[in-house]
């Protein structure tokens, strides 16, 4: 897409969005958002040395089924999608002054973004099989030091990613729209090209001839 203005980068969690998005937006000289910074939901329940789970994670993850989380996580991206659309309006016109713009996201999704009809916007989402992100969420979370507790509920985060990523797919499959996946062992800069080379060929939001 000549002269895109906006790059949407969707995808489950731990699949790299964001470290893809950085690069990408630092190849065009555009500003890199993230979805999570319009409206949060409760994000991932482990904790890091920076910070701990608040008791609300805990109570969500521990007590909710993996249908319920996928539910609530839907309803969230739903209810915020009109933030979303309007942060992609207002970025996207060809006389904004200023850089453009990479939004990644879970919050992208794919029957969303499809209706847009937006000029000089482009999508593309990031897809990875279930061995890489159950590896890359174990490593963050430390699952190998963790308690049963924080495993139960690390599980429980990994096995709504895993279908949030299910449904996504079969939403992509049936709009055509383009992804790219990051398995492979591929570097940040090859997953940017590939990023890149999707936008190039896309003849409207999200759908180019060909997928990477």
């Amino acid at each position: 897409m000549h002269g895109a203005r906006v790059v949407l980068i969707g995808g489950t969690s731990t699949v790299g969005k964001s470290t893809v998005a950085r690069a990408v937006a630092d190849r065009l000289g555009f500003t890199c958002l993230s979805t999570d910074g319009l409206a949060r939901h409760p994000g991932r329940p482990w904790r890091t040395p920076e910070w701990e789970v608040p008791a609300h994670v805990t109570e969500h993850y521990g007590s909710l089924t993996v249908d319920e989380l996928i539910t609530s996580v839907l309803d969230h991206y739903e209810r915020l999608w009109p933030r979303v659309e309007e942060l992609i309006t207002s970025s996207a016109g060809a006389d904004v002054e200023g850089p453009g713009l990479v939004l990644e996201g879970s919050a992208l999704w794919p029957a969303r973004v499809a209706e847009l009809t937006v000029p000089h916007t482009a999508a593309v989402w990031l897809v990875a099989d279930d061995d890489l992100l159950r590896t890359r969420m174990h490593a963050a979370a430390r699952y190998e030091q963790a308690t049963d507790h924080e495993r139960h509920l690390t599980d429980k985060f990994l096995a709504r990613s895993e279908r949030y990523q299910s449904l996504m797919l079969d939403a992509l499959a049936e709009r055509d729209l383009d992804r790219v996946d990051v398995g492979g062992g591929r570097p940040v800069a090859e997953l940017a090209d590939a990023v890149l080379a999707a936008v190039e060929a896309q003849r409207s939001v999200g759908r180019s001839s060909a997928t990477a």
